[in-house]
């Protein structure tokens, strides 16, 4: 599949493994595949994130998927559901940590396989996802763009946290449509 990426792409998928190594968190994720691509300044995903107001948000948005991944995958938006229903969630995590340790819900275990760094579930779902997107677009390759609207199109971290941040897959849909027709 890797054959059918962009240099844009590609570069957001090398990225992702940078940080994942960086940060000694074992696998990729959804959260390293997101900053990754708002670390990118000259592409179609950075500039339709940079036209959705993200470009100068990126530690805020790093911040809100450290805050999921401590929560255990649980994002603001359920926090605050659960909480409508007498549930505290960050009490429940404090709870945990006080005796686990903290980050104890945070996602599994660091590791390789085979000299390079673990794809986890999250990540290969979105890369399968953004091949499906490209075909579905009538795209022949797979470009930056189709692994942003993979990550907003279903649920999940990267979409939770971008959801906090006022984007959602419809608005990058609509920049999106609106960043090709200039390029």
């Amino acid at each position: 599949m890797f054959e059918r990426f962009t240099s844009d792409a590609r570069a957001v998928v090398r990225g992702a493994v940078t940080r994942s190594e960086r940060t000694g968190g074992g696998t990729v994720g959804e959260a390293e595949l997101l900053l990754a691509l708002l670390d990118r300044t000259d592409s179609t995903a950075a500039a339709v994130l940079r036209d959705l107001g993200l470009a100068g948000r990126r530690e805020s948005v790093a911040d809100g998927l450290a805050a999921v991944r401590r929560r255990g995958g649980v994002s603001s938006a359920d926090a605050e559901a659960l909480a409508a229903l007498g549930i505290d969630v960050d009490g429940i995590v404090a709870r945990v940590e006080r005796e686990h340790g903290v980050g104890a819900l945070a996602a599994g275990p660091a590791g390789r396989r085979g000299g390079g760094r673990r794809f986890g579930p999250e990540a290969k779902s979105v890369l399968a996802r953004s091949l499906r997107i490209a075909v579905g677009r009538g795209d022949r390759q797979i470009g930056d763009e189709h692994l942003l609207l993979a990550l907003t199109a279903r649920p999940g971290p990267a979409a939770a946290v971008l959801a906090d941040h006022g984007v959602a897959h419809a608005d990058v849909v609509r920049v999106l449509g609106e960043v090709a027709g200039v390029r």
